[in-house]
């Protein structure tokens, strides 16, 4: 075990390294969330005695838990610790410093580390760490590129930030040389400030995206940038960049401050200039996407591909998924069907019910742009249906005015939008805060019916009133939107019978 040097005894004993073989008993503060859930059961599926704390625990994270039979103390106390023994604390992001079983881990002494560092030391050390990164389409690149692995036999492990269909569940633990993780730029713990990826121990990285994100936590387009800049340093130079040229920017930072070669991919309606590997003869539909891979360097084109989902987007994140699948030994035969029995991710243009000729998806998408593709796709598949767009300004970023103009933009192919005003966040000064009325009034410049409405009844309501048999209600939030979808679907079934 290695402690950090720069700790200090003001956060206790915090471990930059771990020997696997040396912990036994494992206790996670913040078990209770997405990642670090995944990571408890993971933890127990490789041996190790689990334990963890939260204040809240709620489906369906505390089934899965129990499923795993991962003990779950609550709320948060130190004398949780005397019940867990543990050997390991690892601590989640959403952990503060004040936090009472936090304090006692400090006051105790007791080994500890957060979760991207515990999963880079007792996971992803012993493996191909495959790393996928970017503003937008982390999950969906990343769980592209597990099935691709799953389903040409290499038995990888993964961890990916969301529920992927072919498998009902965020991770897998196997038994092969790659690990498949999605790489996040937030924070790493309170007493590590800097991004997660950092800790991924990334060989193959595929960079996806890059526009200013997470405002809470980044100054501006220049310090979001940094953190990208520190990710790519962190490939070996024995290892591949796997870059998106649709940002030239982020390509630029690849091949400036990375040491590994730089592969550039795109997909669009018309090539991408500096893309190396491009989608061709793309075909969209309703039953997804069709697709060739060109080599631009080496003159070779790929037989079709069939992808079972719409939007250029998707396409580009296959064509990223098919590079570095490439880079790890795959033929163009062993990727196709991976790329043609993927289910897809919760919560990912996600059909969630059909009623009275009604089809409600839910989609996780919040940034403009990923707001943008998101229409654009569904648009795409459902190219004869109106489309109803819904959409909550929720993270911390999508609640300012940053990218105001942007969502003015960004629903263009939806005949009616349908805005929750944000709700006030303490995060967000009041003259930063998003104007949801000027975004009304931008579309209906471009000839869109918009309103917006707080509570979530009113939009419920309004969004049921509106709809017609034959029509798309997309969904757009990355929260639980106050339960709009089941309340929605109870009221086009009360419609249905009234």
């Amino acid at each position: 075990m290695a402690t950090d040097p720069n700790s200090g005894d003001a956060n206790g004993v915090v471990l930059t390294t771990v020997d696997d073989a040396a912990v036994r008993r494992v206790h996670l503060l913040g078990v209770a969330g997405t990642g670090m859930g995944a990571f408890a059961g993971m933890l127990k599926a490789a041996g190790h005695e689990v334990t963890g704390s939260d204040q809240n625990v709620y489906p369906p994270m505390s089934d899965m838990l129990k499923a795993w039979d991962v003990p779950v103390f609550t709320p948060y106390d130190a004398a949780n610790l005397d019940r867990a023994n543990p050997d390991l604390v690892i601590v989640g992001n959403v952990i503060r410093r004040e936090n009472p079983e936090a304090t006692a881990v400090r006051e105790r002494r007791l080994p500890s580390m957060s979760f991207p560092a515990a999963f880079g030391a007792l996971v992803l050390a012993s493996r191909h760490s495959v790393v996928v990164a970017g503003t937008h389409g982390k999950t969906t690149t990343s769980a592209l590129m597990a099935h691709v692995l799953v389903a040409a036999g290499l038995d990888p492990t993964f961890l990916v930030g969301g529920v992927t269909r072919n498998y009902d569940s965020n991770f897998r633990l196997g038994r092969g040389p790659h690990a498949v993780v999605e790489g996040d730029e937030y924070d790493t713990a309170y007493f590590d400030k800097g991004p997660k990826f950092l800790h991924y121990q990334a060989r193959t990285a595929i960079l996806t995206s890059l526009e200013f994100d997470h405002a809470d936590i980044y100054r501006d387009l220049a310090h979001y940038e940094s953190a990208f800049e520190r990710f790519v340093a962190t490939v070996p130079p024995e290892g591949n960049l796997v870059v998106s040229a649709h940002y030239p920017r982020l390509v630029e930072i690849a091949r400036t401050h990375g040491r590994a070669p730089v592969l550039t991919y795109a997909a669009a309606p018309n090539d991408v200039p500096g893309a190396r590997f491009q989608a061709s003869d793309v075909a969209l539909g309703a039953w997804g996407a069709r697709f060739r891979v060109r080599d631009a360097e080496l003159g070779e084109t790929t037989p079709v591909f069939e992808l079972p989902m719409a939007g250029y987007h998707n396409v580009e994140n296959a064509v990223g998924v098919y590079v570095a699948a490439r880079l790890l030994g795959l033929t163009p035969e062993q990727v196709a069907p991976g790329f043609a029995t993927f289910a897809g991710v919760k919560r990912r243009q996600e059909p969630r019910g059909e009623i009275g000729g009604v089809l409600v998806l839910d989609d996780f998408a919040h940034h403009p742009t990923a707001v943008r593709e998101t229409v654009a796709a569904v648009r795409a598949r459902y190219p004869e249906r109106r489309l109803l767009a819904v959409f909550e300004p929720r993270s911390n970023t999508s609640r300012r005015n940053l990218h105001q103009h942007e969502y003015g933009e960004a629903f263009a192919g939806a005949q009616h939008v349908f805005l929750r005003e944000p709700e006030p966040h303490d995060k967000v000064p009041v003259d930063q805060r998003l104007d949801a009325g000027a975004v009304v009034r931008a579309l209906e410049s471009h000839g869109i019916a918009a309103e917006v409405h707080e509570p979530v009844p009113t939009l419920v309501q309004r969004v049921a009133e509106t709809a017609e048999s034959g029509d798309v209600v997309l969904v757009m939030s990355n929260g639980a939107f106050g339960g709009f979808i089941p309340s929605l679907l109870d009221a086009l079934r009360a419609k249905q019978t009234a």
